[in-house]
């Protein structure tokens, strides 16, 4: 017995379980630190600081809202159309229309949709640098935000979004709202990087996942979540990937894999042009951000599916979606699509991180333009593989 103890102590290390971050790359990410890599080390310094943050930030909860939604129940997640203003033309405003790619600040009237962002971006952080570092402040923060988030009868998010993006005058919530929690992968790696903290008990960790298993359980079956199933542009990619995700997480490995082979592989097919375009995102007033944003969705679903052994890397007009949108980030080609905003090309460095190793591509004349993107090498971001 004292012989498997000490079998157990001196073994390696093994890298927690996480499903779009490689549990590869953060093993060796700890091992170099651990050798004081300086490059890392610097890096660890960085995670380091934005943690320190994260532990000043939160508890959040959906009940905190001044706003009560129309169930009169604040657990519910309520949040309104970005892209809706009251009409000019009516006295009271009603219904509102819509100005595509322009924000009514009146979204930020509400937190749900902040407060959940925020909370993903911290337990991110937080599950980060207690792997990374081991000191329990790290991990008890987080796991506090956990609980008050999905696990505290006083403050819990009731596991569902009817009432995401209301539209005034026409809807009290559509299956479009779904895109609010389009973070639920960061979120996810987040609590399996503290999944054997001290912090975040067995009976908690399979509150949460219980939890997920009913949102699931809505998403796949509720008029609201089979609204946004059918989705033919970058909400029905990220419905996928919010499927993908918590399917791992819930121990349904066949029901990922399914979802990936049966539904992902329609997306691919019937959202991306021979030529790599994606004609729904470049129809919209700000083209070239939603372009990244639903080619981000399909490489984490690529990422995701990888768990499973389905190779989407390879699979339909994927590599050509990227290559196509390279010549513009590159320079040698001028973006003539409608974009409203100025346009910002971080998000895109980011996908070519990871497409420059799927795909073996040399993209030399990208980073020479762009010398000052620098990548995280501690996975701050969910782009490392």
């Amino acid at each position: 017995m004292k012989l498997l103890l000490l079998l157990w102590m001196y073994a390696a290390p093994l890298p927690p379980h996480t499903f779009l971050v490689k549990p590869a790359a953060l093993l060796n990410a700890k091992q170099k630190i651990e050798k004081n890599d300086p490059v890392m080390q610097q890096a660890l310094s960085a995670l380091i600081k934005d943690a320190d943050e994260s532990l000043k930030s939160g508890p959040y909860s959906v009940v905190y809202k001044e706003k009560t939604p129309p169930s009169g129940n604040k657990h519910d997640y309520m949040s309104v159309g970005p892209y809706w203003w009251p009409d000019s033309s009516k006295t009271n405003g009603l219904p509102y229309i819509r100005k595509d790619g322009q924000i009514n600040p009146e979204r930020y009237a509400i937190k749900d949709d902040e407060y959940q962002n925020a909370l993903s971006k911290d337990v991110y952080l937080l599950g980060l640098a207690w792997y990374y570092t081991g000191d329990t402040k790290y991990a008890t923060h987080a796991a506090k935000l956990l609980k008050t988030w999905f696990l505290d009868p006083a403050t819990r998010m009731n596991p569902h979004l009817n009432y995401g993006q209301a539209i005034p005058g026409i809807t009290e919530g559509r299956g479009i709202g779904l895109i609010d929690l389009h973070n639920i992968p960061m979120l996810i790696d987040g609590i399996q990087l503290l999944k054997n903290s001290p912090a975040l008990p067995v009976a908690d960790y399979k509150a949460i996942q219980a939890w997920y298993t009913d949102y699931l359980t809505w998403m796949r079956t509720s008029p609201v979540g089979l609204d946004e199933a059918d989705e033919l542009n970058n909400h029905g990619t990220w419905y996928d990937v919010q499927q993908v995700t918590i399917a791992l997480f819930t121990a349904q490995p066949a029901l990922a894999k399914k979802i990936l082979e049966e539904q992902t592989k329609k997306r691919i097919d019937s959202q991306l042009e021979a030529d790599g375009q994606q004609p729904k995102e470049l129809a919209r007033t700000l083209s070239w951000n939603y372009s990244l944003f639903n080619l981000r969705a399909f490489f984490e679903l690529a990422l995701l599916a990888e768990n499973v052994n389905v190779d989407l890397w390879h699979y339909g007009k994927l590599q050509k979606a990227f290559t196509w949108l390279l010549p513009y980030a590159e320079g040698t080609k001028t973006w003539d699509h409608q974009q409203i905003k100025p346009r910002d090309d971080k998000e895109f460095l980011e996908l070519a991180k990871v497409a420059a190793v799927k795909y073996t591509l040399d993209l030399t004349p990208l980073w020479e333009k762009h010398t000052d993107f620098k990548s995280n090498m501690l996975l701050l971001t969910n782009w490392d593989y």
